[in-house]
């Protein structure tokens, strides 16, 4: 069976935006107006189709990124394929963001016309810098009270620091929302109401907006002619490009991530969607577009690329994996080159293991279609990988390449979590790591003393959700703990410490010498290693286990056992016996050398100290400010945001459970406020002692 559509006529993106930007809403018109969802989904019902995990359904916010294929007949009347990525826009979920990003071509950021750039705008903004994927900007919610999208794109200048190339207005704002201009075409575009926005008329531009359409248009074309030398030289000679010239300069300029392109409607009132879906057709990037991806040959670990080509051999990245209730698990995987077969073995080229291709799905947010094959450039579900987690590579077995890895950061909560009944351990056991299978930023491990279950990820509501799936979907009902800090400990200075472990009672003995230098690295908080060992006083083959030792126990620290970070270690001086020493002897040796040291060195406890941004309307400021001061906050300032104000602060995350209960109460609801992990603090040594004395016992 052959490609149905050219590689050309691909669009993979994604839609991301702050948590009530409108993001379910605009996908569930995309898929309504492509015609793949038969009855608008609402969120105020629970009815999206894409949120289609239960809870999302109850709390309204998006969560997992569901892909769905769907199609468009662009302006030039020609269909095309698109991919959409649904992204999630909750703060505890990033990283479900950066793994739909990573798997992109570009996107769509979704911005509320009323509140403009939010936090969480500003975060998902910078990962898809990260990975350097091309954006348009759509500014939603136009019908809202207090919508402006002139200060949006002023704020998409001094928030996200990037260009915004505006290329419609709208006519009318609020209630009074009717349609928009478009700076390209100069006519204006007036959606009829009764027709759900499939009609709308092409008319005049409004006599009151014709002056400012012609100075967003010069504007325009000032801005997209800079990357074009002789698109410039003409413009300068007083040579206006033609809009097809327009077009294409904007789709290099967007592809090249110089500036992004600005469009504006409200997804919820129908109007302005369309004109949207041609924007992502003639704007964002085909796979063509994009640089080929990297990757490391297996065996040699040449770098190597693999190119959108269904000729060349297959390569593929797993970046989700999902339990669908009817199919089972379910791995969500891009193919980048080559083409896939149904029944066909694939190499995992991370785990080093064979995978069989049992079914191979096209997904529709929830419905599905069995396909038989899949081309370069398309997203599909397979079913039956049973070693395959997110972020592992699937390739030809015999053309073995490693694509780039993911990087997953490190939980920042735990909490300890049993089932109600004994005979719920084992299937609490299986859900737990199905769980933790599909989200690499939640992570499982028991107690080796209490025996606890001990389940950690990135906040409160990320955790909760977890529970709840627990419950829903393997029906474990379960207790949870009081959350646990993820504290850490550090050295604060300087210290030398000689040791000797010598065990010499008859039979081979042990013995090693070792005099270590620790200190806090001056590079950072992971740990690092150095031998300055001269004329032999350890021997080489040792070295390693010296090395060993130290990791060995950095796992626990001297006032509380938890892990340690920013040590440094130097290895000056060292003594050995021929018969008696082994590496196993100068790891025992290193590893009381660190423990005796280690308290000794100014060991001190670390907390996380979480970067916590609160909107508030103005009459709330001050008991804003108190409370955080209240819980050790660090006030970091305070700024002007339309009617409300921003304040920036540092909390220690100790001090932050339960924030939105009290913050809703002090500002009857009108405030919000989002969290992300800043760094490691030293905890103020009133605090450090009771911390010891609660863990000290437990450890």
């Amino acid at each position: 069976m052959a490609r149905e559509y050219k590689i050309e006529d691909y669009r993979n993106f994604g839609i991301m935006a702050h948590i009530d930007a409108g993001k379910t809403t605009t996908t569930e018109r995309i898929l309504y107006y492509t015609g793949k969802s038969h009855k608008i989904g609402e969120v105020h019902d629970g009815a999206a189709t894409m949120d289609w995990m239960e809870q999302e359904q109850e709390r309204g916010i998006t969560i997992t990124s569901a892909a769905t294929t769907t199609f468009w007949k662009g302006r030039d009347g020609k269909m095309r394929r698109f991919n959409i990525i649904d992204t999630p826009g909750h703060v505890d979920f990033t990283i479900e963001v950066e793994r739909s990003l990573r798997v992109l071509d570009g996107a769509v950021a979704l911005l509320d016309a009323n509140a403009g750039v939010e936090p969480q705008t500003e975060t998902v903004w910078r990962q898809a810098e990260k990975y350097h994927v091309p954006r348009m900007i759509f500014c939603n919610k136009m019908d809202k009270t207090g919508a402006d999208f002139y200060r949006s794109v002023e704020m998409i200048k001094t928030r996200l620091g990037a260009t915004a190339v505006v290329m419609q207005l709208p006519i009318g704002a609020e209630s009074e929302f009717k349609g928009v201009v478009d700076l390209i075409e100069m006519n204006a575009l007036i959606w009829r109401d009764e027709s759900l926005g499939a009609a709308w008329d092409v008319v005049e531009i409004p006599e009151d907006l014709k002056e400012k359409a012609e100075e967003y248009r010069e504007k325009l074309i000032e801005t997209v002619v800079e990357i074009d030398e002789e698109a410039m030289e003409a413009y300068l000679n007083g040579d206006m490009p033609d809009n097809d010239k327009i077009r294409e300069l904007v789709r290099r300029g967007t592809i090249d991530v110089k500036f992004h392109p600005m469009f504006c409607g409200t997804a919820f009132k129908n109007k302005g969607v369309q004109p949207l879906l041609d924007a992502v057709v003639d704007y964002l990037p085909s796979p063509l577009d994009i640089p080929a991806i990297k990757g490391i040959d297996f065996k040699t670990e040449a770098e190597i690329e693999r190119h959108a080509d269904d000729s060349e051999p297959l390569a593929m990245l797993a970046f989700k994996i999902m339990n669908d209730p009817f199919v089972g698990s379910l791995t969500f995987a891009r193919i980048y080159s080559g083409k896939l077969e149904k029944g066909v073995s694939v190499l995992n080229t991370v785990k080093d293991k064979r995978e069989r291709v049992g079914r191979m799905l096209q997904m529709h947010s929830n419905s599905r279609e069995d396909i038989e094959e899949a081309f370069a450039g398309d997203i599909v579900a397979l079913a039956g990988l049973k070693e395959t987690t997110t972020g592992d590579t699937l390739c030809d077995p015999l053309k073995p390449v490693i694509l780039e890895r993911m990087e997953f950061p490190e939980p920042v909560i735990q909490i300890a979590i049993e089932p109600k009944s004994k005979g719920d351990q084992e299937k609490m056991g299986l859900a737990l790591n199905r769980l933790a299978a599909e989200d690499p930023s939640f992570r499982v491990k028991t107690d080796q003393e209490s025996g606890q279950t001990i389940i950690a990820g990135m906040g409160e509501l990320h955790l909760d959700i977890l529970v709840d799936r627990m419950r829903r979907e393997f029906k474990v009902e379960a207790t949870v703990g009081a959350p646990q800090v993820a504290y850490r400990e550090t050295i604060t200075r300087q210290h030398e410490e000689d040791y000797t472990h010598k065990k010499q009672s008859g039979g081979t003995g042990q013995f090693a010498r070792v005099k270590l230098i620790f200190e806090p690295n001056p590079e950072g908080d992971d740990f690092k290693f150095e031998s300055k060992i001269v004329g032999g006083a350890v021997p080489k083959e040792y070295i390693p286990g010296v090395q060993k030792g130290i990791e060995s126990v950095l796992s626990s620290g001297p006032l509380a056992g938890f892990p340690m970070l920013g040590v440094k270690a130097t290895l000056v001086d060292g003594a050995f016996h021929d018969v008696d020493s082994s590496v196993l002897a100068f790891e025992i040796a290193s590893r009381a050398c660190f423990r005796e040291a280690a308290k000794k060195a100014g060991a001190q406890l670390l907390e996380p100290m979480m970067k916590v941004e609160v909107v508030t309307p103005e009459d709330y400021v001050g008991d804003v400010i108190g409370d955080l001061n209240s819980r050790r906050g660090q006030i970091q300032g305070q700024e002007q945001r339309g009617i409300a104000i921003v304040i920036n602060a540092h909390v220690p995350l100790a001090n932050m459970f339960k924030y939105v209960d009290n913050l809703r109460s002090m500002s009857q609801g009108r405030a919000q406020y989002s969290m992300t992990f800043d760094h490691y603090a030293p905890v103020p040594s009133n605090v450090a002692a009771e911390i010891q004395a609660k863990y000290s016992g437990q450890k």
